[in-house]
C-alpha cells in the first residue's frame, strides 16, 4: 500500500531552514539521477524561499548538484508579466538561476489569459515527462509553501480546483479577489517522489497545528498534500513551532 513518509525539521533560524532544504533538495538529486539520469524540481514564490535560493548558489554547493542534468519547472505563478516584482518566476530568475549554471526552465507564462497559460503548461509538461493521456506528471521534488489560510502552491481552501483529479494545470482565480493565478493540481503534488515545506514565523503557527496532523481528515490543501508514495518534508522555524 503506498505511504507517506513525514518528517519534521525546527530550525533555529532562515539560514538553518535553507541548509536542511538544500540537503533535501541535493539529496533528492543524487536519488534522482542515479536511478534516471536527470532531476525535476518545481519551485514556488513567496519570500520563505529566498534563503534557500541564495544557498543553493553559493560555491560550497553549487558542485553539489550538476544543473545541466536538473530541469526546473513551477508549482504555481501570479498571472502577471515576467518581470512583475510578483511574479514567481522572477525571484527565483534573480536569486537562483541567475546564479548557477541552469539553462533548463520553463515558467509559466502569466502574462498569457490564465486558461491559455494552464492548457500550455500541461502540454508542456505531458512532452517533458512523455505522458499518456490521462497520466499525471511525476517530479522528484516539489518545493511549497503556506499561507495563513492554509493554501499551498495556489490551492486555497474551499476553491473547486482542489477536487479536480482530472488536470496537471490550473487556471485558478482567488475568491477574496486579487491576482489570478496557475497552479499545479493537488493530484500532480501528491505524485511527487518529494513535497518540501518551508514555513517561518508565528502566523503560521495556527495553520501548521493542523496541517501536520496527518491522522486527522484534511481540511486545508497543505494538509491535503500526502505525496502517495513519496516523502513529505516540512521545515519550519521555531516560531512556527512553538507559535
Amino acid at each position: 500500500m503506498p505511504r507517506t513518509h513525514l518528517s519534521l525539521y525546527v530550525a533555529t533560524d532562515e539560514a538553518d531552514m535553507a541548509r536542511e532544504a538544500a540537503d533535501i533538495i541535493v539529496s533528492m538529486y543524487r536519488e534522482s539521477t542515479a536511478a534516471r539520469g536527470c532531476f525535476t524540481l518545481a519551485l514556488s514564490g513567496g519570500k520563505t524561499p529566498v534563503p534557500l535560493f541564495r544557498t543553493l548558489c553559493r560555491p560550497e554547493w553549487t558542485g553539489k548538484m550538476d544543473w545541466n542534468k536538473t530541469t526546473v519547472y513551477w508549482a504555481d505563478e501570479r498571472c502577471v508579466p515576467p518581470e512583475n516584482a510578483e511574479s514567481n518566476y522572477q525571484t527565483a530568475r534573480r536569486e537562483l538561476l541567475s546564479g548557477v549554471d541552469a539553462t533548463r526552465y520553463y515558467r509559466m507564462k502569466g502574462e498569457d489569459v490564465p486558461e491559455t497559460a494552464a492548457a500550455s503548461y500541461a502540454a508542456l509538461l505531458a512532452d517533458h515527462f512523455h505522458l499518456a493521456e490521462g497520466e499525471l506528471p511525476r517530479f522528484d521534488c516539489i518545493l511549497l509553501g503556506v499561507g495563513t489560510d492554509g493554501h499551498t502552491a495556489s490551492l486555497f481552501p474551499g476553491d473547486p480546483a482542489l477536487s479536480d483529479t482530472a488536470d496537471s494545470v490550473l487556471d485558478v482565480y482567488p475568491r477574496k479577489g486579487g491576482t489570478p493565478r496557475i497552479t499545479l493540481s493537488l493530484p500532480v503534488l501528491n505524485n511527487a517522489r518529494c513535497c518540501v515545506f518551508m514555513a517561518s514565523g508565528r502566523v503560521k503557527h495556527h495553520v501548521l497545528s493542523t496541517a501536520l496532523n496527518l491522522m486527522a481528515a484534511p481540511v486545508l490543501p497543505a494538509q491535503m498534500v500526502r505525496p502517495h508514495s513519496g516523502r513529505l518534508c516540512w521545515i519550519i522555524d521555531g516560531n512556527a513551532y512553538q507559535g
